[in-house]
C-alpha cells in the first residue's frame, strides 16, 4: 500500500514541481529561505486537501461501496487525462510563441515581465492561489482514499512530504536548466496517476 501511496503522491507532486521549475526559472535571484517557503506551502496544500476530500467522501462511501473501485479509477485517470491535456496545450503555446515572436539576447536590466511566467514565489498571495491550484487535483485524490476505505493520516503525510522535496528540487533544477522539461514532468505524472486507477480497478474487479 505505502509504494501505491508514493506514487500516487509523485504524480499529484507534478503540478507543483512545474511550477516550482518556472519559478526557478523565472526568479533566478530566489534566495534559499524563498525556495523553502514555496515548497513548505506546496508540501502543506498538497497534505491537507487529501484530508479534506477525505472527510467529505465519509459521507457517501456506504452507499457507492460496490462500485467504490469504478469511481476511484474515474476520479483519477479524469485528473490524470486534465494533466496530460494541459501539459500539451502549453507546450503548443509555447511553440506557437517561439515562432511568431523573434528571438532576442537577453541581458541583465531585461524586461522580467516579459520573461516571467509565474509571479514572484516569495509573495503570500502568490503562494497561496498557485499552492490552492495545484493542490485541488488531491482532494479529488482524498476522496478516492475514503471511498476505498484506506485510513489518510499516512497517505496525507506522504503526499505532503513528497511535495515538499519535489517542489524544493524543482526550484533549483529552474534556475538551472529553465523550462526544458517542464511540460513532460506534467504528462508523467498524469500518465502515473492513470496507471494507478488501472490498477485500483484491475484489483477491485478480481476481488
Amino acid at each position: 500500500m505505502f509504494l501505491t501511496v508514493f506514487f500516487i503522491a509523485v504524480g499529484l507532486a507534478m503540478d507543483a514541481f512545474a511550477v516550482s521549475v518556472s519559478s526557478g526559472c523565472a526568479a533566478r535571484s530566489m534566495r534559499v529561505r524563498h525556495a523553502l517557503r514555496m515548497a513548505l506551502f506546496f508540501g502543506a496544500f498538497q497534505a491537507g486537501m487529501p484530508v479534506i476530500g477525505w472527510l467529505s467522501g465519509l459521507s457517501v462511501r456506504a452507499y457507492i461501496a460496490h462500485i467504490d473501485h469504478w469511481i476511484a479509477f474515474a476520479l483519477l485517470a479524469a485528473i490524470g487525462i486534465k494533466m496530460i491535456y494541459e501539459a500539451r496545450i502549453l507546450r503548443d503555446a509555447e511553440t506557437t510563441a517561439s515562432v511568431s515572436r523573434p528571438v532576442r539576447e537577453v541581458w541583465p536590466g531585461a524586461d522580467e515581465l516579459d520573461m516571467m511566467t509565474v509571479p514572484a514565489p516569495h509573495s503570500l498571495y502568490t503562494l497561496l492561489m498557485l499552492s490552492l491550484a495545484t493542490s485541488i487535483d488531491a482532494l479529488v485524490v482524498g476522496m478516492s482514499l475514503s471511498l476505498l476505505d484506506v485510513g489518510i493520516i499516512m497517505p496525507a503525510l506522504v503526499i505532503g512530504v513528497v511535495t515538499f522535496v519535489l517542489a524544493l528540487l524543482g526550484v533549483y533544477i529552474g534556475k538551472s536548466i529553465g523550462h526544458l522539461f517542464e511540460t513532460k514532468i506534467e504528462i508523467f505524472g498524469g500518465i502515473v496517476l492513470i496507471a494507478i486507477g488501472v490498477k485500483i480497478l484491475i484489483t477491485g474487479l478480481c476481488e
